[in-house]
């Protein structure tokens, strides 16, 4: 039966710099940590970046998530040769096709396994409405949300058709702010039908079906004023399990992003966010915080201000999902599907679509 502190590290994804697996990110995966997110900090060679996710993988008896942001475009933590170049999702959005989209879903997929990567942080729901937005841009698929959706539920069943989990982002919807929350904390004054009929769509449409859902660390000021959705229980637990009945992962967005760091405590932050909703916290950069935000998690529940049946509802939650994702590694031979000439034809009808530069920036590149 696993302790206490087992049971709260659980709800934890680590980061970590460099090519190898540092021994802080080792002692937190022995403590129960549920896995790693990797960045362009941790890639060398495709060859070199699926015997470091073995490697992983093998650190713990127990099955380790691995997992990446690699939507296409300017967010792709892998890039370059022998990878396929996937273009960011405006261009199918663009094009329209829903069985473009799905095979786009299924080239990642089959590329990033051969890599040994379990969970795909993608694709981006937010709806393009603002021009401004120095941070979505052309990683949405549309300004319409009935385009986003449609797109967005079929690059979902691509990826997890070929056994990758996807992500929906960034929820309730990033994609009017005029601020990054990587650096500030957004606001969204929209009242709820607007919300309903643009921002929360395409959540709503791939909710039955995506195996995890990213929040967003904007506050929407109709459904809470105070608190980003991060940590909003009117957020999570009122629209996604309340009103949506979504039994899969809540994953919360980095919480060493600005949003969250310049205004709350990593105590406070980890506190509010289990309560409200999230079952899983991804902490991506410092050991220090990751190993004080575990602490003060297992505090929380000492005290009781965190029942411990909330505690082990997100770990079955994330227990589903690491039964139905997490492989074991994979033979140096599968590394033959990255670029071949069948994901090139996949990808060849968005030729005509992906010559317009790309928008916005990518602030967690490394």
């Amino acid at each position: 039966m696993a302790t206490l502190e087992q049971a709260v590290s659980k709800l934890f994804c680590i980061g970590f710099p460099g090519l190898d697996l540092p021994r802080g990110a080792r002692a937190l995966l022995e403590r129960g940590v549920t896995g790693v997110i990797l960045f362009a900090r941790n890639f060398e060679s495709a060859e070199q970046f699926a015997r470091l996710l073995a490697k992983i993988k093998g650190a713990v008896d127990r099955p380790l998530l691995t997992s990446i942001d690699q939507e296409g475009g300017r967010v792709r933590r892998l890039r370059g040769a022998p990878f396929t170049s996937i273009p960011p999702m405006r261009a199918l959005g663009r094009l329209g096709d829903e069985n473009v989209a799905r095979e786009v879903g299924r080239v990642l997929a089959r590329e990033l396994r051969a890599v040994n990567v379990d969970l795909d942080f993608a694709p981006v729901l937010d709806v393009d409405t603002n021009s401004a937005n120095p941070v979505i841009g052309d990683r949405s698929f549309s300004s319409d949300p009935e385009v986003v959706a449609r797109l967005g539920a079929a690059l979902i069943d691509g990826l997890q058709t070929e056994g990758v989990a996807a992500c929906a982002k960034h929820f309730p919807g990033h994609g009017d702010t005029h601020q990054d929350s990587h650096r500030d904390l957004p606001r969204l004054p929209h009242d709820i039908q607007r919300l309903e009929a643009v921002e929360l769509l395409p959540f709503r449409r791939v909710a039955p079906q995506v195996a995890s859902i990213m929040t967003a660390h904007v506050v929407f000021e109709p459904i809470d004023p105070e608190r980003p959705a991060t940590m909003s229980r009117p957020a999570l637990d009122g629209i996604l399990r309340d009103r949506w009945a979504y039994e899969g992962v809540v994953i919360s967005d980095d919480l060493e992003m600005k949003a969250i760091a310049d205004h709350f405590s990593i105590e406070e932050a980890v506190v509010e966010g289990v309560m409200a909703g999230v079952d899983l916290f991804l902490v991506c950069h410092h050991e220090e915080v990751q190993a004080r935000a575990v602490e003060a998690l297992v505090a929380a529940v000492r005290r009781g201000r965190v029942p411990e049946a909330r505690i082990a509802e997100a770990g079955r939650r994330i227990d589903r999902l690491v039964a139905r994702f997490v492989r074991p590694p994979v033979d140096a031979e599968a590394l033959a599907v990255l670029g071949c000439d069948a994901h090139r034809r996949a990808l060849a009808p968005l030729e005509p679509y992906v010559s317009l530069p790309p928008t916005g920036t990518d602030p967690t590149a490394a």
